[in-house]
């Protein structure tokens, strides 16, 4: 196998696991926002190190149900959610091809009923992957707000 070949099949692998990252990137968003909460959990190694500190949870690693369960909490007061996961950008670790970083941009809104409250959030995530068996999943996630904004009648 001559030496182009070899660097093909790598750059089309390469290309792959991009898709593969921004997909699962995009579930952790979709999932949310369609109460999807086993298409959520698969998004996650278990364990799984959450910093939401910026939004109020404390950095920290959790079973994949227990986040599971603080994000299906903290969502569940609004009557609908909308949020947008956009600009990935993957890096992959030089030292390990199964290991990547997804930053994304987040474009979060939260309305409820009535036009009582819309509570919009924006800014960005670290996600931290790993290649396990069942393909890319996060295993460790941060999210920045750059600004949040509450739109009440």
């Amino acid at each position: 196998m001559s030496r182009v070949t070899v660097d093909l099949e790598a750059r089309v692998r390469r290309l792959e696991d991009r898709i593969l990252i921004s997909d699962r990137v995009i579930s952790y968003a979709v999932a949310v926002d369609q109460r999807d909460w086993v298409r959520f959990a698969e998004c996650f190694t278990d364990p799984v190190h959450a910093d939401y500190s910026e939004n109020g949870l404390a950095a920290a690693d959790f079973a994949r149900d227990d986040l599971v369960d603080i994000v299906r909490s903290a969502v569940s007061g609004y009557t609908a959610t909308q949020h947008l996961s956009a600009n990935h950008l993957t890096n992959f670790d030089p030292d390990d091809p199964d290991r990547a970083t997804c930053h994304s941009s987040m474009y979060a809104q939260h309305h409820l009923a009535d036009g009582e409250e819309l509570l919009i959030l924006r800014g960005w995530y670290a996600n931290h992957l790993v290649r396990v068996a069942k393909g890319w999943q996060i295993d460790r996630i941060v999210q920045h707000v750059s600004w949040r904004e509450v739109r009440r009648p």
